[in-house]
């Protein structure tokens, strides 16, 4: 099956799933997860109408950069960043969406100020209280959200979440369910209920988290196939 068909079902279910729950298909934007594609099938999706493409590796998406992989649509950072690769990802990627220390936070504005350019980021919250993954802990996301706003060279769209791997399918909905709570409260407390997106649900969950909420979600195998991670 080509990626092009692979993103009509994705897109089929996505409909399904916002009509099932009562919203319009036309909310959710789909982002591809590209780590471990080539740039001639980031290009495949991009003609087949993707919304945006996600990396989560810094030299690989630096690397398909260069080879003009994410032409005609928004790169999206999705991964872990680490803040001596901060440099490299302001300014390329339309949105961050892993922002998940006050830390990386302060390195962004320092270098989006540097560059006079506004990035784009989403908070990543740590739904599943995992020691060995980053994002603010539910209780942080709030202040987090605070203090992202003294900086003026970003600007938060809204929240990302990764609940834990070994999640049951009731687990899962509950994580997303609390971060769709946390988010509705920052949206309306924060910001005036101008926040845009958030960001859960991979392939193998994507339409729950619809189904709690998300307005983005980022799928990979369902649309590249199974990649070998190294």
């Amino acid at each position: 099956m080509s990626i092009a068909e692979r993103i009509a079902q994705v897109r089929a279910e996505i409909a399904r799933a916002a009509r099932a729950a009562g919203r319009d298909p036309g909310e959710i934007t789909l982002v591809g997860a590209s780590k471990m594609t080539d740039a001639a099938a980031c290009r495949e999706a991009v003609a087949a109408g993707i919304d945006a493409l996600g990396e989560n590796r810094v030299q690989e998406m630096v690397k398909k950069l260069s080879e003009h992989a994410y032409d005609g649509v928004p790169l999206h950072f999705i991964g872990h960043l680490q803040r001596n690769k901060v440099n490299k990802v302001v300014g390329q990627a339309a949105l961050i969406q892993s922002v998940g220390s006050l830390a990386l936070l302060a390195e962004i504005e320092k270098t989006a100020a540097a560059r006079e350019l506004t990035q784009e980021l989403l908070l990543e919250v740590n739904i599943g209280r995992e020691a060995a993954k980053s994002g603010f802990l539910p209780e942080e996301v709030f202040a987090a959200a605070e203090a992202a706003l003294e900086h003026p060279h970003v600007r938060v769209l809204g929240l990302m979440t990764i609940p834990p791997a070994d999640a049951d399918r009731d687990a899962n909905m509950r994580y997303f369910e609390q971060v769709r709570t946390l988010y509705v409260d920052i949206n309306a407390k924060l910001f005036h209920n101008e926040l845009k997106h958030l960001s859960m649900g991979m392939s193998g969950d994507y339409a729950d988290a619809i189904a709690a909420g998300a307005t983005m979600v980022r799928v990979g195998t369902a649309i590249f196939g199974a990649r070998h991670y190294l």
